[in-house]
């Protein structure tokens, strides 16, 4: 292969491989060939050669082509595939988790029809990030996709299997909601992979016994085209079919899943959205009760740094210890082994457990949310302020051409107004006086979009409006 050629295979693979996953349009970055060798790389990475590779897809058109394609890679590479087929990816990470097998998720997430990605696990469900191997796969994928893929002498093969029921099963023994009011629910799976494992897991799609549930299915036809909405619900244009929804049906409650149906976002009875981080003070307070009723001391419970000052407020008032990561689903499982944290919430909606191999499990967090608001008579409305004391502006994108200019612009702005941190983009906690309502923001830049990611939080709506405008316009300003 030429050095132009080269040059060129490389930079296709740094434009797919982010900090934490793949990510790419179809036909362009991602094509079956790179699949392939994507493949064979990660075999020698986690070296599962002569073990399991569990590998999943979604509902995307490209999905199973190119599950097909990293599974001949895979096994080229000595390594026994064994295929779940369609999944969500929370379903892989419990595979990974319970058959203690490196797995591969083929989905681009909430990213529209034309995009594809791998989200890559080791043994375990452990995350794999840039920094922890993701580099190393990429690298090895180049390599091969340059000199060929040289098959094993014992080459692997390609099992199926189906862990539906089992995934159901098993999440049924982590909360138990037999016990709670009945629940008139409506969930929009936004034609993702939430059409297959709601009905499995709340309902009675893989052969368990009714729960005290009535789902109102919304979008559940599988669909990588998503001919509804995106299937986003971060963005509060894909929640406005849902919010009409709940209320036209008098439903207790709303549940919105993104595309590969690892985040789950809350809607309350008059169509109001439950923030993600009132969604994490909830399950943060029954995970340290649950560990502390069994004698646990010492619990850590992970926040994200653009989660509400509530939530480490809120973990601390229950006698456990807040630890503030970065954003990132495979940072924050690191984290989670590290800190041996019993859970860890994003501001994003993914929710981290430790009793689910510390990976991240929206529909987990919906079971948590529904027990403790099923276990009492409030409406959700009511229920969900107690959490949500503070106002927050939700995540702002913004396209930026130079970034570097805009940080400069607010730090010279905010010079004098405000602690700097700098751990995962830029934080500005502003210095208040007295009485004065706190505000903080964090700028960052998004690691799968050409985009800026703003999030405010202030003690009060005028505090939080006034700072979110002031940081949006110096953004904007280029």
């Amino acid at each position: 292969m030429t050095s132009a050629a080269s040059s060129d295979v490389r930079a296709r693979l740094d434009a797919v491989v982010k900090a934490y996953d793949v990510r790419g349009i179809v036909g362009e970055g991602l094509t079956a060939e790179t699949v392939e060798a994507l493949g064979a790389a990660f075999v020698d990475e986690v070296g599962a050669a002569g073990g399991r590779v569990v590998v999943g897809h979604d509902m995307r058109d490209s999905s199973p082509s190119f599950a097909a394609a990293f599974g001949a890679g895979a096994a080229a590479r000595g390594a026994v595939v064994v295929s779940i087929g369609l999944c969500s990816t929370d379903e892989s990470y419990f595979a990974s988790g319970s058959m203690d097998a490196p797995a591969a998720m083929f989905t681009a997430s909430h990213n529209p029809a034309a995009y594809n990605g791998i989200k890559f696990s080791r043994a375990g469900a452990q995350g794999i990030s840039l920094d922890t191997g993701l580099a190393a796969i990429r690298d090895r994928a180049a390599d091969y996709l340059e000199q060929g893929i040289t098959p094993v002498e014992a080459r692997g093969a390609i099992l199926e299997a189906d862990v539906l029921a089992d995934y159901a099963a098993y999440l049924r023994t982590l909360v138990d909601l037999r016990g709670i009011r009945p629940l008139k629910i409506v969930v929009d799976a936004g034609n993702g992979m939430g059409g297959l494992t709601v009905p499995a897991v709340l309902g009675e799609a893989a052969g368990l016994p009714a729960l005290p549930l009535e789902i109102v299915p919304l979008y559940f036809e599988l669909d990588g085209t998503f001919p509804n909405h995106e299937a986003n619900p971060l963005e509060p244009a894909n929640l406005v079919d849902l919010q009409r929804a709940v209320v036209e049906h008098g439903a207790d409650l709303g549940l919105a899943f993104d595309g590969d149906a690892d985040r789950c976002f809350v809607v309350d009875e008059r169509g109001g959205a439950v923030t993600p981080s009132a969604v994490a003070a909830i399950v943060a307070l029954r995970e340290i009760a649950r560990v502390g009723a069994a004698g646990e001391t010492n619990v850590n419970v992970i926040h994200n740094l653009i989660t509400s000052r509530f939530v480490p407020e809120t973990i601390e008032a229950a006698g456990a210890v807040p630890v503030r990561t970065r954003v990132g689903h495979s940072l924050i499982k690191d984290q989670m082994k590290a800190t041996g944290a019993v859970f860890g919430g994003e501001h994003s909606a993914h929710y981290y457990f430790r009793d689910f191999w510390g990976a991240d499990n929206g529909m987990l967090a919906a079971m948590h949310v529904l027990a403790e608001f099923g276990g009492q008579e409030a409406p959700l409305s009511e229920f969900a302020a107690r959490f949500d004391p503070y106002a927050l502006s939700g995540e702002i994108n913004s396209v930026v051409d130079d970034v570097p200019a805009a940080y400069t612009r607010i730090v010279e702005a905010f010079t004098g107004r405000g602690e700097f941190d700098e751990l995962d983009g830029l934080t500005v906690l502003g210095q208040t006086a007295g009485d004065e309502p706190f505000w903080w923001f964090n700028v960052r830049p998004s690691n799968t979009e050409p985009l800026l990611r703003l999030n405010v939080e202030g003690g009060d709506e005028p505090t939080m409006a006034v700072i979110r405008d002031e940081v949006l316009a110096l953004i904007r300003a280029e």
